[in-house]
């Protein structure tokens, strides 16, 4: 394990290099990173951000509805990403991600990629700022005054 990063790098760049199917979890936010590295003629990887799916077979579903061009995949290789998104983007992992989505398609699939990244982004902003500001669902260790 990478004492920087909080996980063994080896091991997620292993996965992003082997999955055909790839969740990403993130420890900021509630969302996922869904990356199917899976492609035909006409049709190129799919990143995308998506909801958290309660179950495994919920997941697999999902992942049905998304691409119903292709078989159910034979499994799904998840990864957790303890850290913050700029992290993800500092370690490498994320560049790695792209890579190989890219090398499998075109400059669309590298465009699915930044959008996916800036979403991550605001996400995880968005949920800081909450934490910061005390929104309903984070406990502060102050408490607001009224004026």
């Amino acid at each position: 394990m990478s004492d920087e990063y909080g996980v063994d790098l080896d091991e997620v760049f292993r996965v992003i290099d082997t999955a055909d199917v790839l969740v990403v979890r993130f420890h900021f936010i509630d969302r996922r990173l869904l990356v199917d590295f899976r492609t035909r003629p006409g049709i190129e990887p799919l990143i995308r951000v998506v909801p958290r799916a309660e179950s495994v077979e919920e997941r697999f579903r999902s992942i049905k509805r998304l691409r119903p061009e292709f078989p159910l995949p034979e499994r799904v290789m998840t990864f957790h990403w303890p850290r913050s998104v700029p992290v993800l983007l500092a370690s490498g992992a994320w560049q790695r991600l792209v890579d190989r989505a890219s090398s499998l398609g075109s400059d669309e699939t590298t465009d699915a990629c930044a959008r996916a990244l800036e979403e991550l982004m605001a996400l995880e902003r968005k949920e800081v700022i909450a934490a910061i500001t005390g929104a309903s669902h984070y406990q502060t260790l102050w408490e607001r005054r009224s004026r």
